[in-house]
């Protein structure tokens, strides 16, 4: 076997493991949300397969791949069947560069690092709303266009606070790799003096990912069931992986460019990088579910409001001055 094949075995290996943990783990992400809701609602929450209800994730596939799948006479055959693989390829395509501890000899945490690595990430998402988008359209229906038209206005919106909220944490550490900016963390988190950043950007993630309080893409008492509602089976599963996966990549962009990534909490280094960042993406999920629990789903019109004229202005200002304060100090 020459050095290059055996390089490519290396990343298809990586990929396929790699692909594994992220399905397990949207699998029991899934189980967890519904059992800390309940918790939190004073019910039980799922408990009935398997011990504590743990096999309650394989007997939702088995649901979902033995439902009928229907196909509407109105909808665009073609792209109808299509959207669901657009939006589940690009929230997996961003694990390819996402590390997930410092790389090394023998580290195999992480299935490429690249330069431009943040960009990469906010290209694929981006490019995830068409499989919304497409979906609702290509349904022939009118609430699934009206769910498909709101995601793609919503998503727009919120990106640019979005991207605004992470350059100033480019500007910060002089680079767009992401190991390049855990590394720059090893003494302050970015969390710190990009607080406004921080919290500007938990709340677009928040809405980008169409989770409670900003699912309004999803608004059953307006829309039926939003984009998705002609999809039944397998491919309204799909829908629901990407969007659970995406909950998971913002979790992990979170940790690694305001929370110091694999850098452990001062004094605790004996705990390994890899734990550190799994501990942090934990706790941004758990916020996901907490926010779910106790907030109501606001207004439509009250949402893009907030999104044009609260975040985009205080989102611009933040880059202005931290721009202005390294300008200054360098």
């Amino acid at each position: 076997m020459t050095p290059q094949s055996s390089i490519w075995w290396m990343v298809l290996i990586k990929c396929a493991v790699l692909l594994l943990v992220v399905i397990t783990t949207f699998a029991y992400a899934m189980l967890a949300e519904r059992k800390v809701m309940g918790w939190m609602q004073l019910r039980p929450g799922p408990n009935r397969v398997g011990p504590w209800g743990l096999l309650q994730p394989a007997v939702d596939a088995v649901k979902l791949i033995l439902k009928e799948d229907l196909t509407p006479k109105t909808a665009d055959p073609l792209i109808y069947r299509l959207a669901p693989f657009i939006s589940l390829v690009t929230a997996f395509a961003v694990y390819a560069v996402i590390p997930f501890s410092e790389p090394g000899p023998g580290n195999v945490w992480a299935v490429g690092d690249v330069n431009a690595g943040i960009l990469l990430i906010l290209a694929m998402t981006s490019i995830g709303v068409y499989g919304i988008s497409l979906g609702g359209w290509a349904s022939g229906s009118k609430y699934p266009l009206l769910g498909s038209v709101r995601s793609t206005a919503q998503l727009v919106s919120y990106e640019l606070a979005m991207g605004m909220s992470l350059v100033g944490v480019l500007i910060l550490a002089g680079t767009t790799s992401l190991v390049g900016i855990v590394n720059s963390q090893a003494k302050l988190w970015f969390f710190i003096p990009q607080i406004v950043g921080f919290i500007i950007y938990v709340i677009t993630a928040v809405a980008e990912t169409n989770r409670a309080p900003f699912d309004l893409v999803e608004a059953d008492a307006e829309l039926v069931g939003g984009f998705n509602t002609e999809y039944s089976g397998l491919r309204f599963g799909l829908f629901f992986i990407a969007e659970y996966i995406n909950m998971l990549t913002v979790s992990c962009i979170a940790t690694l460019l305001f929370l110091g990534g694999w850098n452990a909490v001062v004094g605790l280094t004996i705990v390994p990088g890899i734990v550190w960042f799994l501990l942090k993406v934990a706790f941004f999920m758990f916020a996901y579910i907490w926010l779910r629990s106790s907030f109501p789903r606001i207004r439509y019109d009250r949402l893009m409001a907030f999104g044009w004229k609260v975040l985009l202005p205080v989102a611009t200002l933040n880059l202005i001055i931290t721009a202005a304060y390294v300008a200054v100090r360098g």
